[in-house]
Parts: structure tokens; sequence; C-alpha cells
């Protein structure tokens, strides 16, 4: 008897374990990201805008997905909903955050409509929001507004108030693009179809849960709306079923037939679930605070948001040219190449390997179209993308391919890298000369082009070894070292060149500038971006201790609070985690021998810039398609891709004790374990000794291709 009572206590208390345990899932708040700064302490000046602290969206999606179902407060935001506005206007089908999709937006009312005015007042305490589920009150209809999503539809429950009319306003006049052309049309009793034209042609075909009595147009002051009226029923709920695709009306009626037939919502929203908790689970951390899991998996699931699907079922997808096509893999939106290449593409590639060789796939197909591998903004980081990914043993397509139009980006006028004749030419890209430049003068960001476009030649020289092309390997590896040619030994910094090759006249390296000599940087912000050839850059000082002296001034020198520029805000000196151009300056301590300083900087980013702002949740810049999350999520488990073209990472201290990470089909066991005294001054940021496979570490760089044999990576430190 007394060993039954024994096992029922164990097993009940087994039982209880298993059901305490947390989901991975509910440590994500998809509201991080979406709040502004406001404090002139953490922005570094008094912003006379709304600073740009997320610009992300709190709605439902499944990972790199077709659909993003979001509330939309403001069109022509960033990403369409800002956390502090008090009206909702439209739930839209697409997002990204940079100022452009929110397609097919759509809105339960009852009662009149006003095509002038009809969004809906709402409350943060009754909206609620978690991986794959979104929902709202919406105070000026009485309506519950719930969304789920599939890969390629949209799912909305609406509940109304007994005996109210029901009807949806589909409000395809607007996105946060320019719309060029629209339409819907009742299909049968309950459904409706239609299209939205502005940068992409989006088609929609939607199925109803209740009868459509009509559908009617409304035009207000220079404005159509078009609201589709249900007939009377008792009861409260109304399901919308909405299919998208980006070929057309037909293949999105399929889409929603082949992922939404016959499911009902909550079988739907446990789906979404299911499928998050799967993929965050993929890196499971012990230790640390409960704010530190709560940023750390709102950052890996914001990671894992964008490139965008935009294939069918049937694997229909409209190619560069215009035509539909059909090539057995999954189409994907162009990635964020400027900002994610860093960080969030290398992440892609280590957790959802599969995406990630069909986004190399959707590139190389448009590249092959155009005649040069396609890029984003600046540089022409495609070719780090690649060729980190082959390094790391990613495979599944045409790697000749994908050489050969990267090797033309980098020789051929005309193509992605707009000034590469010059910079041929010249081996740097000139500045022209302006008398008193300012945060908007336009140019060609001349200092960021060369060391960017240096940069690539070294990922496309990688490329160029790995397939015996030993001509173009020394040619490009040379070019790689074109930065010197920007070095300006009288700053200790990079500076622009004039056509006849004398420096920039009046130079202020704590003045930013969207284009003019820097992209969207000051010359502190740029001027160390060698990650090709480091130990090279410091060459270029007088000394190592004179390099350390430069990157603690970047550190230092305080910002000018009188240099205002919409993007660059929340600063440790000079230095800006808001923006992208030096996140990776952090590490170059490790190159003079002082890791631990390197360390002290990484440590204050985490805790500071991250779940900012009186909610907590606002983030120190824009997310761009989840760089700025990814940065995070790296740092975080104590690993860093310091040169994204190299299959190397550079070894950090992780926040956490112990992290496990499943890598193609085996796990990574990263420990954090602190030898000396806990209670000294700056205790546990200098690493004493890195082991992995209880082999000692020469240096700090460990390369994945033995990360993915699943051995422990402990990291000593002190």
């Amino acid at each position: 008897m007394g060993k039954n009572i024994a096992a029922i206590v164990l097993f009940l208390s087994v039982t209880f374990s298993i059901k305490a345990e947390k989901p991975l899932a509910a440590y994500v708040n998809p509201f991080l990201g979406t709040a502004p700064l406001t404090n002139p302490a953490d922005i570094g000046f008094t912003p006379p805008w709304r600073v740009w602290a997320g610009l992300v969206f709190p709605g439902a999606s499944v990972p790199n997905a077709m659909v993003q179902l979001t509330p939309i407060t403001k069109f022509g935001s960033g990403a369409g909903y800002e956390y502090e506005d008090t009206a909702i206007y439209a739930f839209a089908h697409t997002c990204k955050g940079h100022w452009n999709l929110c397609n097919i937006p759509i809105l339960p009312a009852t009662g009149d409509i006003n095509p002038d005015d009809f969004g809906s007042t709402f409350n943060h305490t009754n909206e609620s929001a978690h991986p794959g589920y979104y929902q709202v009150y919406l105070e000026r209809y009485g309506i519950n507004a719930e969304l789920t999503t599939t890969l390629r539809c949209g799912y909305h429950k609406y509940t109304y108030k007994p005996g109210e009319n029901k009807k949806l306003i589909v409000n395809l006049a607007v996105s946060n693009e320019r719309i060029r052309d629209w339409k819907i049309e009742q299909e049968g009793d309950n459904a409706f179809q239609g299209f939205q034209t502005a940068s992409e042609k989006v088609y929609f075909y939607a199925i109803a849960s209740q009868k459509i009595k009509n559908i009617e147009s409304l035009k207000g002051n220079g404005k159509e709306i078009s609201v589709v009226n249900f007939a009377d029923s008792d009861n409260p709920v109304l399901e919308i079923k909405i299919g998208l695709s980006f070929v057309s009306t037909e293949n999105a009626k399929m889409n929603l037939e082949k992922e939404l037939a016959g499911k009902s919502f909550d079988r739907v929203k446990k789906e979404d679930s299911k499928t998050w908790e799967t993929l965050l689970s993929k890196i499971q951390v012990t230790g640390g605070t409960e704010r530190q899991k709560g940023l750390f998996y709102s950052c890996l699931y914001r990671s894992f948001l964008w490139p965008a699907l935009r294939s069918d079922v049937n694997g229909d997808f409209l190619d560069e040219s215009g035509k539909v096509v059909n090539k057995g893999f999954q189409y994907y939106t162009l990635p964020s190449l400027w900002d994610d290449y860093r960080n969030k593409l290398v992440l892609l590639g280590m957790l959802s390997p599969d995406v990630t060789v069909d986004v190399i796939r959707s590139l190389i197909d448009r590249g092959e179209k155009t005649g040069f591998m396609p890029t984003f903004f600046y540089g022409d980081h495609a070719a780090a993308f690649i060729a980190g990914s082959y390094l790391r043993g990613l495979r599944g397509y045409d790697v000749k391919s994908a050489y050969h139009l990267l090797l033309r980006n980098a020789t051929v006028g005309g193509g992605t890298r707009p000034y590469i004749v010059e910079y041929m030419k010249k081996g740097y890209v000139s500045t022209p000369d302006v008398e008193n430049p300012k945060v908007e003068t336009k140019a060609k960001a001349s200092v960021t082009s060369t060391l960017e476009y240096a940069y690539d030649d070294y990922a496309v020289a990688l490329l160029a070894k790995q397939l015996n092309d030993e001509t173009n390997y020394n040619m490009l590896m040379g070019r790689s070292h074109n930065y010197t040619n920007l070095f300006d030994p009288s700053t200790g910094l990079m500076r622009g060149r004039l056509e006849n090759g004398d420096w920039v006249k009046n130079f202020n390296p704590e003045h930013p500038y969207y284009e003019y000599m820097y992209r969207e940087a000051n010359a502190w912000e740029s001027s160390f971006f060698v990650p090709q050839d480091t130990q090279g850059l410091i060459s270029l000082y007088k000394s190592k201790d004179d390099f350390e002296d430069h990157l603690d001034s970047l550190f230092s020198i305080p910002w000018n609070t009188n240099y205002i520029a919409q993007n660059i805000n929340c600063f440790i000196g000079q230095y800006c985690q808001g923006n992208q151009p030096d996140h990776n300056f952090a590490y170059l301590y490790y190159f003079v021998g002082k890791q631990e300083k390197s360390q002290a900087v990484l440590n204050t980013i985490m805790d500071r810039f991250y779940g900012m702002g009186d909610d907590g949740l606002a983030l120190c810049g824009m997310d761009d398609a989840g760089e700025m999350s990814s940065w995070y999520v790296f740092n975080a488990i104590g690993l860093y891709p310091y040169s994204p073209a190299d299959e190397d990472y550079i070894v950090t201290v992780p926040i956490f004790d112990k992290i496990e990470m499943k890598l193609g089909g085996k796990t990574l066991t990263i420990l954090k374990n602190n030898v000396g005294n806990i209670l000294k001054k700056n205790a546990g940021e200098k690493i004493t000794d890195i082991t992995y496979d209880n082999q000692k570490i020469d240096g700090y760089f460990v390369p994945y291709h033995e990360l993915i044999n699943g051995k422990r990576l402990v990291i000593n430190t002190d």
C-alpha cells in the first residue's frame, strides 16, 4: 500500500511539474517594438517626431508566411500599428514594417457607416496577442475581434452583440502604399473576391459563415469604401476566411480550400501555437530572469516573420518577369539584405534551413531574369548571405548560377552596384564637394559604399575559392582591401575622397548623414566596418593601444544633441544601437586583447536598449525585419556572426546559464560557468577559456561545422 501511495505521489508531482512548465510561446510579447521612445535620455536628443522604436506589427502570423493579419491604427506608418493610438481602422493581411504592404484592409462594423469616419476606439486592457493570434474589442461597434492565420490565409472571428446587423468594411482604396487599382465582387451566397494593386497585385477570395445580402459602395471626401452587408441572423458570431494569392483569384480560392476547409477557428489557433512552439523550442534556455526570457523569446519570434512566402499551395508564383511559373520550390520575397544579412539570415539558416535554401533559390531566380543578383537598399549583401550559407553547409540551390550573378554584380556596370565602374577604376567611390552638407544631403554615401563593396568582394571571393576560380579569387581578395583607400591617418577614421583624390573638406566625424559620405551614420559609426580584415584595419593605426583609444572614443564621446536624424538614436557615446551600420563594433576589443571591454558594452546594450520605455514595449530602433531582434538572440546565447560571410562565430558571454540549440538533427549545448568571485565588480565579463567537446579553443572563434556536431561549448568566465 505504501509503495502504491509513493508511486501516486511521484506520478502526481511529475504530472504537476509537466503542467506547470511554461510554454515558450507564453514568453513572447508580440507588442514588443510597437511603442515609441519618448525619453530624450534614451533617445539621445529631444525628438521633433515619433521616434522609430520597432515599427513592428502585433497581429497574427506563422513563420515566414504570406499572410500577416494585423490591426491598423495609422496607414502610412511603419507597420500600420502604433501603440499610443486609440483607434483601429482595419485589419490588414500583409505587413513587414518598412512603410509598405498592409494590403486588403477590412473592419467589422454595424449600424450606419460613414465613409469618412468609421474607425473604432479600443483599449489595451481589452486587447491581447500571442504567436498566431490577436484579439481586440472594438468599442464603437461592440464587437470582439479575433484573428488567426495559416501560411496563405487569414481567419477572422467577430462576435457581435445579439440582434445587431453585421457589416464588413472593405477599404481597398488604401494600404501603406499608393493604390493603383482594386476590385471587389460578390461570388455566390457567402463569398466575395477581388484584388488590390499597389507595388504588387494581391488577389483574395473570402468565404463568410453567414449569407451576404449585398455589397454596396460608399463615397466620402474623395474616398470610396465597400461595405459587405450580411443577412439577418440570430448567430452573433461571424467568421471570415480569406485566402490570398499573388497569382490569381482562382489560386487564392485554392489556397483557402487547401488550408482552411473544414477547420474551426480554435483548431487553426491551436495549430499556430504548436507551430510556433516547435520553432521556439529549437533554442531552450535555463537561467536568466523572467524579463530576459521574455525578451529572448519575443526577439526569437520576431526574427522569423520575414522574408514572406509568395508561392501558392500548388507551387505557382509570379516571377520577376511577370510570368506565372512553377519551379518546385517555395518562392519568397526579397530579404531586407542591407539590414538582416548581418545576423537574421544567419539565424534563419541555422533554425530553418529549408526556408533559407528556398530564399536563396528565389534570389537566384530573380537574378537570372535580370542578369544581376538582387539586393535591398544598399550594398550587395546577397553575397555575404549566400557565401556564408554555403560555407555553413547549406545546399539545394545552384551555387554556380549564384556565383555567376554575384560576380557580375562585382564587375559589370548597370546592375546591383550603382558605382561599381568608379570603384573598380579608383579603388573607392568618390564624394561630391558640398560646402555645407546637411543630414538630408543626397549623394553616393561614398564611404559606406566603398566599405560595403570591399566586404562584398570578400564574400564573393570566398565563393570563388570554393568553386576553384583562382583568378577571380585573387582579384576580389585584392579589392577587399580597398577600405584602406579611405582611411585618414590624421583622424583615424574613414573619410570621403573627392574625385581628384583629395579628402573631403570641413570634415565633421560626429555629424550624421543619410547618404552623404555615410549611409544613415556618421564617421564614428562607419569607420570600423572591416570584418573581413580587422587585423589589417588595426595595422593602419599607430599601435593596438592607439586603436583601442579610438574604440574608447567611439563609446565615450557624447552624442551632440543638436544632431537629429530620424532613424539614428539610442547611443553609447557615438555608438548607435538604434541603426545597423555599427552593430559589429562592440566586438572589436577582442582583437586588442580586451574581450571583457566588449562584453561590458554588450551587456549594457542588452540590458538597456531592449524592452524600453514606460511600458517596456519599445526597442532602441527599427527592428528592420528582425535584424535588431536577431542581434539580441545571438548575444543572449553567446554566439555572434561577426563576419556573416564566414562560417565562424565569435563567442561571447551568454545571458543564460545553459542553452540547448537544435542544429541539423543534433543538439548544441552552451554552458556558462563563472569560476571567479561573483561579488567582484564586472564579474562574469571576462572569458578565461572556452572548450568545445572538452577541447580548448584557441582564441574566441568557433566554426559552424564544429557546432553542428552537437557537442558541449563551455564558456568559463571570471
